[in-house]
Formats: structure tokens, C-alpha cells, sequence
């Protein structure tokens, strides 16, 4: 937990956090799985919380709940929601790109395509319906998953850079 501590120090002492969630995919209608997985991400750094092995530590649902910490990324309701089935958090200071995005006369909303649009960059999603329980992830599944969380922080700071006051 001495590295633990550590990662939610930087994360505290930042503002700003590209935030997402992965989750082991259902193939059955009906079956729904906790999220196995919290990437955040800035310029510097990017954190991966396998809450499947680590559980939900209390010092990371601070992070989540504190509103000075602003956490960017696309369809939060859902990765919150899921977050909710390990236990009762409270969110804040979080903004959903899919919210803002049609201010900058942008109507497309998945991850994917923003990410072209705004930094002209591509996301392989080769690694999405992987097992994100499985003991160890491979690299292939790491690097999507810190890039997720890094994308929705570097289309944040693309986008305020043309902020309309």
C-alpha cells in the first residue's frame, strides 16, 4: 500500500485527471460485472487502480468525491454508476466531454472520434472487450488503458485552449 499512498499523494497535489473505467465484459444479457479497473491520467503521469485485486480504498472514493480535483471523461454516468456496486460514493468535479463538446460545434461524442477530431490522434479499441480481471494485463492492455484516461485529459486541455468566455 506504500506505493498506493504514494500514486494518491501526485494525485492529490494535481487538478486536472483524464478518468475511466474498464470492466470485464458481460456476453450474457442480464450478467453485469464491477468495474476491474480505474485509470487516471494527466501530461505526467498515469495511474492504473485494479480494484478487483485492491479492492475500493477509501482514500482513492476521496479522490473521486473531491471537487477540486477535476476528473475528464466520456459517458461518466456509467463508469459511475458501475463504481457504485463496490460502494456509496458521492462524485464531484467531474466533466463528461460528451457535455461540452457540442459548445465547440463538435456533435460526434465516443471517445475515438474525438480523439481524431480534436488531436488527431487514433485510438486502437483492439483491447476493449479483453478480460480485465485476468491476473496479470498484458502491456497491450495496459498502454489502452493509461491512453483512455490520458486522451480525455489532453482533448480537456485542446479544448480550453479555445475556450469561449
Amino acid at each position: 500500500m506504500k506505493d498506493f499512498d504514494r500514486y494518491i499523494e501526485v494525485i492529490e497535489k494535481e487538478t486536472i485527471w483524464g478518468f475511466d473505467t474498464e470492466t470485464r465484459p458481460a456476453f450474457r444479457k442480464g450478467i453485469t460485472h464491477k468495474p476491474a479497473l480505474i485509470q487516471m491520467s494527466n501530461s505526467a503521469y498515469a495511474f492504473l487502480f485494479r480494484l478487483n485485486r485492491l479492492g475500493f480504498p477509501n482514500r482513492l472514493v476521496r479522490v473521486l468525491n473531491n471537487p477540486s480535483i477535476t476528473k475528464i471523461g466520456v459517458a461518466l454516468h456509467d463508469d459511475l454508476k458501475e463504481l457504485g456496486l463496490y460502494k456509496r460514493i458521492k462524485p464531484a468535479g467531474f466533466i463528461d466531454l460528451q457535455k461540452i463538446v457540442s459548445d465547440y460545434g463538435i456533435e460526434s461524442k465516443g471517445l475515438t472520434k474525438l480523439a481524431a477530431i480534436i488531436l488527431k490522434f487514433r485510438i486502437s479499441k483492439s483491447q476493449r472487450v479483453t478480460n480485465w480481471e485476468n491476473q496479470d494485463l498484458t502491456d497491450a492492455q495496459l498502454k489502452y488503458a493509461a491512453t483512455d484516461a490520458w486522451v480525455c485529459y489532453e482533448i480537456y486541455r485542446e479544448l480550453m485552449k479555445h475556450k469561449k468566455n
